[in-house]
Order: structure tokens, then C-alpha cells, then sequence
């Protein structure tokens, strides 16, 4: 990203989790089921798509187990971008 002129900051989520409060800043205001990882085998397992958790749940799911969390997630000021989503990446960085 940086041949754009953006800085990437980096955040090893393994090492450096998410706390409930943290994750609620990420958010933004938007439903933070759209931050799941429909992959994870948790969200499989839980069978997340058939019975979504509430907000707070899904809150409180993503701080507990960090590989619940899509991403990658890149956010520039309000604006966030979940996965690898390459024109969504190009209209943010403008």
C-alpha cells in the first residue's frame, strides 16, 4: 500500500487481541456479525449463518476467539473494508 502513499499499521491479532471495547471502536456503528468469519469453524460449528448471535454476543465471541474475526480489516478514519476485497482497498485509499 504504500506505492499509494498510505501507511499501513499492522496488528498480529494472535499476539495483540482485540478487547470488547476495542472491537466495538472497530465497528463503527455497522452490525458487528459482518465482522464474522463465516470460515472459522466456530462459526460453523455455533451454525452462525442458521442462528446469527445478537451484536453483543457476536462482540463478545470475536474478543474471546480472535480467529472469529474476518479479515483482513482496513479502516481509514469511519470507512472499513473486510477482506480482500481490491476495488473496495483502491476507493478507499482516494
Amino acid at each position: 500500500m504504500l506505492r499509494k502513499g498510505a501507511r499501513l499499521i499492522e496488528r498480529d491479532l494472535g499476539k495483540d487481541p482485540l478487547d470488547e471495547d476495542d472491537l466495538r471502536e472497530l465497528v463503527a456503528g455497522r452490525d458487528p456479525r459482518e465482522f464474522l468469519n463465516t470460515r472459522n469453524e466456530l462459526y460453523r460449528r455455533m451454525k452462525m449463518a442458521e442462528n446469527p448471535p445478537s451484536p453483543s454476543e457476536a462482540v463478545r465471541l470475536m474478543a474471546k476467539n480472535p480467529n472469529l474475526i474476518r479479515r483482513p480489516i482496513v479502516a481509514r478514519g469511519r470507512d472499513r473494508v473486510l477482506g480482500f476485497d481490491e476495488v473496495a482497498l483502491t476507493r478507499l485509499l482516494r
